[in-house]
């Protein structure tokens, strides 16, 4: 009817999702840790200093473009 039903389904709604904790697959999670920490280790440093050079151009104002 009024503000006030419409207000408590928001909050009941709101409420529900805060303390919402899905149960978590820790075998999964292990998994795609494992499998990203293989991925950083196998990058050289050389591709993380030309990928920042990279940034720092495209931060740049249009003006100091080459």
């Amino acid at each position: 009817m009024g503000r006030g039903r419409q207000k408590a389904k928001h909050t009941k709604v709101a409420r529900d999702l805060k303390y919402y904790s899905p149960p978590t697959d820790l075998t999964a999670l292990q998994r795609e840790l494992q499998s990203q920490r293989g991925e950083t280790a196998s990058t050289s440093g050389d591709n993380r200093a030309e990928d920042s050079d990279d940034r720092a151009d495209e931060d740049a104002p249009s003006v100091y473009r080459r």
